[in-house]
């Protein structure tokens, strides 16, 4: 055997092995769902938990020391609660950045920590644009309407509250902080899944055009209806919204349908 054809040879063979431990794999693999078809529904639940002793679902349950499935119970008892109502916005967030983010071409995730009034910022070439997440209202475990928030909206409309999780009060003038000001945050993504029952689908809206607080026209009012179809001022594309915002235009979305 020459020398010049030595190396290639072994790459051909480690290629080789690497070929037939993979096939080896798969075929364990094949004869594992074989077996596992032909099981009861009990027989592979048994698996199932064999498994889980030592594959976590998550690491939060290394963290705190308890399995998923007793944390998704804690939840669930409180389903009337303040808890669980959180942890449905807390999703909306969370699958905000694996269903729109993370599927953004150009785009960087620049959000800075700390107690901010939005929820990501997000930069490309041109620049910069904070957007705030929130989940549309439920009622009774239902899609709740626009009129239910103030009766001058329409029944035909859903509503989100926008109001901030926490509230407070400023030092200096006594005034809640409950509510958002205008130049908070530039486009606001609301989860749809109560009418949808998809996280994956959203409606966006330029921040500056929500309806002001009569009261204080600085400040966003609590409830914004929201379409149940996509119109021109509410988009289920959120670069169209990016593109809206970075018009200039300004204007205040209708409480008609």
């Amino acid at each position: 055997m020459s020398l010049f054809l030595a190396p290639k040879l072994k790459i051909f063979s480690q290629v080789s092995q690497e070929d037939l431990r993979i096939q080896k794999m798969n075929d364990k693999l094949h004869q594992v769902e074989q077996l596992l078809a032909s099981c009861t529904s009990s027989q592979r639940k048994a698996i199932f938990q064999m498994l889980r002793k030592e594959f976590p679902i998550h690491p939060i349950e290394v963290e705190l020391n308890t399995e998923a499935e007793i944390i998704l119970e804690a939840f669930a008892r409180d389903k009337t609660g303040l808890t669980f109502r959180m942890m449905r916005g807390v999703i909306a967030q969370s699958a905000f950045e694996i269903e729109v983010i993370q599927k953004l071409l150009g785009w960087q995730d620049e959000t800075p920590q700390g107690d901010l009034p939005y929820d990501f910022r997000l930069a490309d070439d041109i620049g910069s644009v904070s957007v705030q997440v929130k989940l549309q209202r439920s009622k009774e475990f239902r899609p709740m309407l626009a009129n239910e928030g103030y009766r001058r909206f329409p029944l035909n409309m859903y509503v989100v509250e926008t109001q901030k999780t926490r509230s407070g009060t400023d030092p200096v003038t006594g005034e809640g902080t409950r509510a958002y000001r205008f130049s908070e945050f530039d486009i606001l993504a609301v989860a749809m899944q109560p009418s949808t029952q998809d996280w994956s689908k959203y409606m966006y809206t330029v921040g500056r055009w929500l309806i002001p607080d009569d009261r204080d026209l600085e400040k966003i009012l609590k409830f914004q209806p929201i379409p149940m179809r996509p119109n021109q001022e509410w988009t289920d594309d959120f670069e169209t919204c990016i593109n809206w915002f970075r018009s200039g235009r300004n204007k205040t979305i209708s409480a008609n349908a």
